[in-house]
């Protein structure tokens, strides 16, 4: 079993005209954050499919696959490491949290990291110290900071919210939708548990974030108090 295994089974379910569709969706365009990415035009059902079958394959053969230039091979592997580890156990989440930091450019497009950094990084930070989010955080780096962000989705699930605040107030200015929609996404993630801590996090901030960022934090709110936050009326 080997990375090339993978890639050949991908290949079946191959569909050129989605992949002119996929191209447009995920920006691959010049000067677009996806410039220069591939694809094959494969559902992510079968994605999952094909992850599941070889969720086998040893590390470094996934390194390969995270360094494959099509888009559809690289979150493939995103997703068989996130089955390795909710299957396996400590050695194995440990080992997929390395596999993940050594080949972090292979993380570059929003859907390949939000199917997988809050399922491996989350969990492998859980316990430990959680400094290299701050860094990410503070990177210039879009998939970087965009990492930080939704890896804070496994400590919101838990009830934990003080590093995705805190992250989310480094972030709270960002000029790319991207890590606007995360920060808002987060945020509305932690108002689902706690109303009262995103709103005091919304007063602080709510009249300097981007209207994106806004928009995506108070989406679930009733629309007068919405309404009151578009219009700066708290």
């Amino acid at each position: 079993m080997n990375h090339q295994d993978v890639i050949n089974e991908l290949r079946k379910y191959a569909d050129p005209e989605k992949a002119k569709h996929s191209s447009r969706f995920f920006k691959s365009g010049p000067g677009e954050y996806g410039e220069g990415d591939d694809f094959l035009g494969i559902k992510v059902p079968d994605q999952r499919k094909v992850a599941k079958k070889y969720r086998e394959l040893p590390a470094t053969e996934i390194g390969k696959l995270l360094h494959h230039k099509i888009h559809e091979v690289r979150l493939t592997a995103a997703l068989l490491m996130v089955y390795k580890v909710e299957k396996g156990g400590d050695e194995e989440l440990e080992q997929m949290t390395k596999v993940y930091l050594d080949n972090l450019s292979g993380f570059n497009n929003w859907d390949i990291i939000d199917s997988s950094c809050h399922k491996i990084l989350g969990p492998f930070l859980e316990n430990k110290d959680r400094g290299l989010l701050y860094d990410f955080a503070k990177s210039n780096d879009l998939w970087k900071k965009r990492i930080a962000m939704i890896t804070c989705y496994h400590f919101i699930r838990q009830n934990d919210f003080e590093d995705a605040l805190d992250i989310a107030e480094i972030l709270v200015q960002d000029d790319h939708d991207l890590i606007q929609k995360a920060v808002g996404w987060m945020l509305r993630e932690i108002g689902n548990r706690d109303r009262d801590a995103e709103e005091e996090f919304l007063r602080k901030y709510y009249r300097i974030m981007p209207r994106t960022m806004l928009r995506y934090a108070i989406e679930k709110f009733d629309e007068p108090l919405r309404l009151k936050y578009l219009h700066g009326e708290i």
